[in-house]
């Protein structure tokens, strides 16, 4: 017997629930808007179990309408001035030392999401998901790409990050 859609969302919510609110603050600065994003979220969640087959686990079935979701929200907050970078424009900003020294870990959490806020829809999906602690082959399978691609691009992501981090974020 197969469980119904309520069951299925019943699960994903209270197993994903924490991990579906870090994925939205991840993507939303903005509390209410941020409000807004999960009930987005949430409501596809619910709508799409009607379809689920199980031809993928539930955790990478979450994630991809998590992150189709939000992308779309990106991508409709973008064509309001937001400015987003190709990897390639983050990479030929000027490096300049650490000058931050000891901050706390809050801000410095803060700082990170706004550099990944930076980086196009694609490049900050499989960030989140790397922060969210998913392997390459599960980033893959959500992304529909090879796991040895976003293997190149977790570690190309991670050090121009770190970088940019390290320089004070400027642009």
């Amino acid at each position: 017997m197969s469980q119904s859609q309520d069951d299925l969302y019943q699960q994903a919510a209270a197993t994903y629930g924490d991990a579906l609110d870090r994925l939205v603050r991840a993507y939303e600065l903005d509390p209410e808007r941020r409000r807004d994003l999960l009930q987005e979220i949430h409501l596809a969640l619910w709508r799409s179990f009607e379809r689920f087959e199980g031809r993928c686990s539930l955790r990478t079935w979450i994630y991809r309408i998590a992150h189709n979701i939000a992308t779309s929200h990106v991508i409709r907050k973008r064509s309001a001035n937001t400015r987003l970078m190709s990897l390639e424009e983050v990479e030929s900003i000027p490096h300049r030392g650490d000058q931050f020294g000891d901050v706390d870990k809050r801000m410095d959490i803060e700082r990170l999401l706004q550099l990944i806020h930076q980086l196009r829809p694609p490049d900050r999906e499989i960030m989140l998901l790397y922060l969210e602690d998913l392997d390459a082959p599960s980033i893959g399978e959500i992304m529909e790409m090879s796991a040895v691609n976003v293997r190149s691009k977790i570690h190309r992501i991670k050090t121009i990050l770190a970088r940019r981090f390290h320089a004070g974020g400027e642009r």
